[in-house]
């Protein structure tokens, strides 16, 4: 008998509605305890959710989260200045 043929990487998952309802918020650096606050739930069943949906992207960290989130809507990656989110870089410097 022949081997089968190699098998294209499977897609991720689409997640379930309240583990996108999770996750979104996640994305957006909210922590566990102010993401439980909003959708009146245990910080830790919101760590729960973000466990489970980390192998379902494809991704090992919070950080990777938003890229994969915007991935599964097919939405182009917007324009993000250098640095982090308020525009400066670790050493609390501005970006150039």
């Amino acid at each position: 008998m022949s081997p089968s043929p190699p098998r294209a990487a499977a897609a991720p998952e689409p997640l379930t509605a309240q583990e996108r309802q999770i996750a979104e918020p996640a994305a957006t650096c909210l922590s566990n305890k102010q993401i439980g606050e909003r959708l009146f739930l245990s910080h830790r069943t919101v760590g729960s959710h973000l466990y489970r949906v980390y192998p379902e992207l494809g991704i090992t960290s919070r950080a990777a989260l938003r890229g994969a989130l915007e991935g599964l809507s097919g939405a182009p990656e917007p324009e993000r200045a250098p640095g982090g989110p308020d525009g400066k870089r670790r050493n609390g410097q501005p970006a150039e």
